[in-house]
């Protein structure tokens, strides 16, 4: 008889899933960002509890509890892992972690904030602090040009402003 039509044992459906990267960075973060972390921790377990709470799951629910774990286990090792930055501590005459930085360039005027990997959003004026943007920036001051070195080609930036959230 043929192999093709003889349904296998597909396994534990978490075992199909890869686990989600980790970075090798720091996990520097700011206080906004560990909280929108924990949030999301905290939803994702209470799905998670959900599923687990009801009785005859389907197929689909069954793939969802395995992401919702594999999620969890990253959630878990990202909050533990995170280094939450004093923005407060943070020098007021240049570029560092934390900082809202207004740069003009050809481009126009623009309002990034550096922050940690897991908090960016570039639509949102969010950058990870080890994005090229972000270290062309790091330990600038007002008045500085650096060039922002991009896929698109390099451009010159010149730092307005830098401020802090409270």
């Amino acid at each position: 008889m043929s192999r093709a039509f003889v349904k296998d044992d597909d396994g534990d459906a978490q075992d199909a899933l890869p686990e989600l990267p980790l970075s090798e960075h720091p996990n520097h973060i700011t206080p906004r960002g560990i909280a929108m972390l924990r949030e999301r921790l905290a939803a994702t377990r209470a799905r998670r509890d959900a599923l687990k709470g009801s009785e005859n799951n389907t197929l689909d629910q069954e793939r969802e509890l395995a992401s919702l774990e594999r999620e969890l286990r990253w959630l878990n090792t990202r909050v533990a892992s995170a280094i939450e930055m004093d923005l407060s501590k943070q020098p007021r005459d240049r570029v560092a972690f934390g900082a809202i930085v207004t740069v003009d360039s050809a481009e126009g005027e623009r309002r990034w904030q550096i922050v940690g990997e897991d908090e960016a959003d570039a639509e949102h004026g969010l950058v990870s602090y080890v994005s090229p943007l972000a270290k062309a920036l790091l330990g600038a001051r007002v008045g500085d040009e650096v060039r922002w070195e991009r896929p698109a080609g390099d451009m010159m930036i010149e730092v307005l402003r830098i401020d802090y959230d409270a």
